[in-house]
């Protein structure tokens, strides 16, 4: 594979459930992945999977610092999330103020493709959840609202309840889907096409477990 062939991915978040099945499948594919780990237990699991990461919080870095780190950096995905966990000082961190750095980053960088995983706004209505979660979902939409304002070559995605399960390689993908479930593998696997489909841009996309295969999925939502 030539240096042209390679995608150079960072990925905020990289030692999350969704960020590090990312970083192993586009490792397997080739790809330079890079991204922020801040344990440092997290770092050798990583390194463990053969995933090439860096130490740092993106809570205690502002935009130039954190552009330092993106240099040659072709697409930017923004995987961390409190998940309605840790209190709204947790949410407003990493939730919110974060994604702020991160665009201002972007943009210092030079990194035009941004890849932002989100939450469908109508998550867990009318079942049992922590009171921090509407505080979560506000704030979620907010980061939305700000990164779609912005002049990125952005995407947003919003999968549906998260779970362990097995991925099966198959989803549904659509501007507006009715809330239901999807594996965490099948969001990495989407995600992944997402990174190496440049012609999605600018659009907002909900997705679910389905019956379309996830390569096909994500080439229907190509406009023009």
């Amino acid at each position: 594979m030539s240096d042209s062939d390679v995608t150079r991915v960072f990925i905020v978040g990289i030692a999350g459930a969704i960020g590090s099945r990312l970083a192993h499948l586009l490792t397997v594919d080739g790809d330079r992945v890079d991204g922020l780990y801040r344990r440092s237990e997290q770092g050798e699991r990583l390194a463990a999977d053969s995933i090439r990461a860096t130490q740092g919080d993106v809570t205690r870095l502002d935009g130039p610092s954190f552009a330092e780190l993106l240099k040659d950096t072709d697409v930017l995905v923004f995987a961390a999330g409190a998940g309605g966990k840790g209190g709204t000082t947790a949410i407003d961190a990493i939730d919110g103020a974060a994604v702020t750095t991160t665009l201002e980053a972007a943009r210092l960088a030079g990194v035009r493709r941004l890849v932002l995983v989100s939450v469908f706004p109508e998550a867990w209505r009318g079942l049992d959840v922590s009171d921090t979660f509407e505080h979560y979902i506000e704030v979620k939409k907010k980061a939305d609202a700000e990164l779609a304002a912005s002049d990125l070559d952005w995407v947003i995605l919003r999968p549906a309840a998260l779970t362990d399960d097995a991925g099966t390689g198959r989803i549904s993908l659509s501007p507006a889907l009715v809330h239901t479930r999807v594996t965490r593998d099948d969001v990495a696997a989407a995600l992944a096409e997402l990174v190496h489909t440049p012609q999605i841009r600018r659009q907002i996309l909900e997705l679910t477990q389905g019956q379309d295969h996830i390569a096909e999925a994500v080439r229907r939502q190509i406009r023009g």
